[in-house]
């Protein structure tokens, strides 16, 4: 059985985005572009509610191009018992209130046993100063913890 990716807002973000003058930004966009024809294939993928809520705000002609992306992509549901390991995520500090949407992601990647959580947030989910902690607080909740990374670590030979 193929593992299992959670593919967060960033992943089709930068899919559909312009290409950027910045060029770490470029950078992850070539790579995120790569992993999406290179590798993708070997990975079973999902989204979530959130997901898809994310990816149609903005701009409407980019909002349409990140729609594509995920488009036939299952969706994961957005379970009470997501929302409430989220809520512990925020009162446990691990996830800054600002950033709820974040602590969402975790919450419904793990709840649903998700191998991968694939993403260009490097400030609140791919975080290797956080990845002990959220790990931990996956675990104290009964869950296995999904690794929490970018395309970039998630390439294959």
């Amino acid at each position: 059985m193929a593992a299992t990716v959670y593919i967060e807002t960033t992943i089709p973000s930068y899919l559909a985005a312009l290409p950027s003058r910045d060029l770490i930004t470029a950078a992850h966009q070539q790579v995120t572009q790569e992993w999406w024809t290179n590798r993708r294939n070997r990975f079973t993928l999902y989204v979530s509610e959130l997901v898809v809520q994310e990816v149609g705000l903005g701009d409407p002609e980019t909002a349409r191009r990140r729609v594509e992306y995920v488009e036939g992509l299952p969706s994961l549901s957005i379970t009470s018992t997501a929302e409430q390991f989220a809520a512990k995520l925020l009162q446990g500090g691990l996830v800054p209130a600002k950033a709820a949407p974040d602590a969402l992601h975790i919450a419904i990647a793990a709840t649903q046993g998700i191998d991968f959580l694939l993403t260009w947030n490097i400030r609140h989910l791919a975080n290797a100063s956080l990845r002990r902690r959220l790990d931990a607080a996956c675990q104290d909740a009964g869950y296995s913890p999904p690794v929490l990374c970018t395309p970039e670590e998630l390439m294959e030979d």
